[in-house]
């Protein structure tokens, strides 16, 4: 019986990379199979086709590239359900299954093309809608499609990468040149693979390499010289660039190598650490997204943030023998879980029946994150325990602790006597307390996350932002999702609250936006990300856009700030307790401007938040809402703007406006713990 399939030979006419070698491998292993008799692997004219056992090859079409794909490839397959092993497929074949290796293009931009970047943002989001299947090569990749083209992670089938290819290589230095120091006599070497997309981390190896020839080590690049052509860089003595080198040499290089270093900061899959360790050679890898699952216990992991963690790891390979063997050892155990044969029988499978087959390979636990909580408050000690003891005792991952800022000890109610939570108290405003919190970070803190006193969080909040900072290393903020929020209205009751919080099912599509502001009632951040970064406490008292501040100081610097509807909670707004409209008036007005000028807030964003702050507020003079002062918030839009005009404008002047229900920051306690 001949098989009815046909597959996507675009990778032919392609370079050859990580995605083409998944492909040739996997079209390999299918022509292997007794039932892919008869199917076709289907490319533009003038293709190169290997020679086939089982398969056919039909050349067809006027044109190639996105064209072809696009437009000659889905006629050329009509009647027949295609597969597609390389990112891409034509739109308008809905029969089809489409392998998406990773989600780089989206996660880490700066390494593509804003063509490409183009294509890809608008094409994989209608394929991942439209395909019959979804395919990807690890479960971390399978993680971060979910997120970006709202699919559920059980909907996309996981066929890894294979090793059997690099067993058949033959080491041969004879095209390496005579002088270059990788062999027996010579002193070790670390391997590394490098490319031109930053998010390959290559860098940090060049970085580190005076560390490394202290120690004795040279470091040898393969791949793309891109980097290494850079007219500014220059590259330490021990640093020896190959440009690209065939198979046969990298198994050489391989063989002979005292460690592969793969320092990348995010990979769908991570094909170079499977070969090395199927050629016996130690591996040091990143920590993050897939590498951890590809690895499993055999190799060492380093941050790819952190260069003295690759010193460290390199340095006890070079002194230790049982080290090395030992790793070598695990590595050629671990990638007999990765094989071509039985991602080929997967593929054979979906192609006969487009359902979700077993899981080839074992789920990795995600990285444990040492999380601390915040919670910032002030004179409503009935509202901030409930809301804590309501964290704590929901949260499906604890926080390694929970820290409750406050003006003093009172403000926490009986959280005093609670020994999960470490009271922390200070001068009054929500960023000035923030910032007392952060000085009271443990050192061992990965992950600080900000919750308004009357945030009611998902048990699932800690865990989803945990599991988005582990996928992927390139985030560096998150802000959640608000299923209800009682500032708009007159309030959310907490027994209101918990009901729609354990009412969602989670079954809406899951999105991840990007790039996203922060919502200051729910927030978490890398602690390496904020650095020296601060909540800026000239946002007096309530701290109206002190959020929006915040993540304008990281975006300066680089950060990528996302929001994730895996976490998520309802904000009760609760109204005791809030600075006078008046005072929030002013700031309504002051504030953007404060940011405009800092840098932190577009001028045209600014003046939108201030034009709708004042029409909404002139609009319900007459007839206000019972729990708005728009009459002291208009008064105080109109202080502003009088104070815009005699160039008095200042947001700390919010302390000048009438009376408050929340004493002058003037004259809170100097900042001090308390009781734990």
């Amino acid at each position: 019986m001949s098989a009815s399939f046909a597959v996507n030979g675009r990778y032919l006419t392609q370079s050859i990379s990580g995605v083409q070698r998944y492909a040739r491998n996997i079209v390999r292993a299918l022509d292997q199979i007794p039932e892919s008799e008869g199917a076709t692997v289907i490319s533009p004219h003038g293709t190169s086709h290997p020679a086939y056992e089982r398969l056919q090859a039909l050349q067809t079409g006027l044109s190639t590239g996105y064209v072809w794909e696009q437009g000659e490839l889905p006629i050329a397959a009509r009647g027949r359900r295609l597969l597609n092993l390389c990112n891409m497929a034509p739109i308008l074949k809905n029969e089809q299954i489409v392998c998406i290796h990773d989600t780089n293009v989206l996660s880490s931009p700066g390494s593509y093309t804003r063509g490409f970047r183009t294509v890809y943002r608008c094409l994989q989001p209608l394929l991942a809608r439209r395909a019959v299947q979804i395919a990807t090569v690890s479960h971390a990749s399978a993680q971060e499609l979910a997120r970006y083209l709202a699919l559920s992670p059980d909907e996309i089938v996981v066929l890894p990468n294979g090793h059997e290819h690099a067993l058949s290589w033959k080491p041969d230095p004879a095209a390496l040149p005579a002088e270059l120091p990788v062999h027996p006599q010579d002193r070790p070497f670390v391997l590394a693979i490098n490319a031109t997309a930053p998010h390959k981390n290559i860098r940090l190896l060049i970085d580190i390499a005076p560390r490394l020839e202290e120690l004795g080590i040279n470091v040898v690049i393969i791949g793309s010289d891109h980097i290494i052509r850079q007219p500014k860089l220059a590259l330490p003595g021990n640093v020896y660039p190959l440009g690209r080198v065939s198979d046969d040499v990298l198994a050489y290089l391989l063989d002979q190598a005292l460690c592969l270093a793969f320092p990348s900061f995010t990979e769908g899959f991570g094909l170079p650490l499977v070969e090395a360790m199927a050629r016996g050679c130690p591996v040091v890898s990143s920590d993050c997204a897939s590498m951890p699952e590809i690895c499993g216990n055999a190799a060492l992991l380093a941050s790819p943030f952190d260069p003295a963690q690759w010193v460290d790891r390199i340095s006890a390979l070079k002194a230790s023998d049982h080290l090395r063997i030992e790793l070598a050892g695990r590595g050629r155990e671990q990638c007999r879980n990765f094989s071509w044969q039985k991602s080929a029988m997967g593929y054979l499978e979906l192609l006969q029946n487009p359902i979700r087959p077993r899981r080839l390979v074992p789920r990795s636990k995600p990285e444990q994150f040492q999380i601390t909580a915040v919670f910032a408050t002030l004179r409503r000690p009935d509202v901030v325990q409930r809301t804590v003891k309501h964290f704590l005792s929901s949260q499906r991952l604890s926080p390694k602790s929970v820290i409750v800022s406050c003006a003093t000890a009172e403000d926490a109610g009986d959280l005093v006597h609670n020994k999960a939570v470490k009271i922390v108290t200070g001068p009054i405003g929500l960023a000035t307390q923030r910032n007392t919190a952060l000085r009271h970070l443990g050192p061992e803190t990965d992950i600080v996350a900000f919750f308004d006193d009357d945030f009611v969080a998902h048990p699932d909040w800690l865990a989803e932002a945990a599991k988005l900072f582990c996928d992927d290393s390139q985030v560096d903020g998150v802000t959640g999702v608000v299923l209800a929020d009682g500032i708009k209205g007159p309030g959310i009751p907490f027994e209101e609250a918990e009901r729609i919080v354990e009412a969602d099912s989670g079954s809406a599509d899951r999105q991840l936006c990007q790039p996203f502001s922060p919502y200051g009632c729910n927030m978490a951040f890398r602690v390496t990300s904020i650095g020296d970064a601060r909540f800026d406490e000239k946002l007096v008292l309530y701290g109206w856009l002190e959020d929006r501040d915040f993540g304008g100081q990281l975006a300066m610097r680089g950060a990528r700030l996302v929001k994730w509807s895996g976490c998520k909670g309802v904000h009760m707004g609760v109204k005791s307790g809030r600075t006078s409209g008046e005072r929030l008036g002013y700031s309504q007005v002051a504030n953007p401007v404060h940011l405009m000028r800092k840098g932190t807030m577009a001028p045209h964003l600014a003046i939108g938040q201030m034009g709708r702050n004042i029409a909404s507020n002139m609009g319900r003079f007459i007839a206000p809402e019972p729990y708005v002062d728009r009459k002291g918030r208009l008064k105080g839009n109109l202080l502003a703007l009088r104070d815009a005009i005699t160039g008095k404008l200042a947001p700390e002047r919010a302390l000048l406006m009438g009376d408050s229900k929340v004493p002058m920051a003037a004259k809170a306690k100097p900042a001090q713990v308390g009781r734990t």
